[in-house]
């Protein structure tokens, strides 16, 4: 056929163009002659006015291709540019809900570290607390028992008896 797919614009084959330029050229000058007779004129001057006729359809189609690749052109553009701006805000979401994810999880680390944090102070002070206590606790029995020692020993010296 005469169409060749190149880059995602179609390209038409010289060939086929030529091809429908003659066809249009023709049509042109088979409907001169249809309509109405015009005097004989001059079959060189004829000739010549066909061929200016023919030229001019042939600008006249180059310039309709140009405008039609053009058009593609824009319109493979704007395609590109709309694929790119999606593409952008496709990332743009990605890269929001990483955050978010990466915030939260960061702020339930915080959460889970202040906790563990607060337990370590409560462990501590009721550590500190229980060795506190069983220090006085030890100390209050010792004195006692240091106290009734010495009572009894008082006791004995002087010659009474223990009970």
């Amino acid at each position: 056929m005469g169409i060749q797919v190149e880059r995602g614009v179609l390209m038409v084959n010289q060939k086929e163009q030529t091809k429908r330029v003659v066809k249009q050229i023709q049509e042109q000058i088979l409907e001169p002659a249809v309509s109405a007779p015009q005097p004989a004129a001059d079959p060189l001057t004829e000739l010549l006015s066909r061929a200016q006729s023919a030229y001019a359809a042939y600008l006249e189609a180059q310039k309709e291709v140009a405008k039609a690749y053009k058009e593609r052109e824009q319109q493979l553009e704007k395609e590109y540019k709309e694929a790119e701006l999606q593409a952008n805000n496709t990332c743009e979401k990605a890269i929001e809900q990483a955050l978010r994810i990466r915030e939260r999880a960061e702020q339930e680390a915080e959460e889970a570290y202040r906790k563990a944090k607060e337990h370590a102070m409560t462990v501590y002070q009721e550590s500190v607390s229980q060795a506190l206590k069983d220090r006085k606790e030890t100390i209050e029995q010792s004195w006692k028992d240091c106290k009734q020692d010495a009572n009894q020993a008082w006791t004995v010296f002087q010659g009474n008896n223990v009970t």
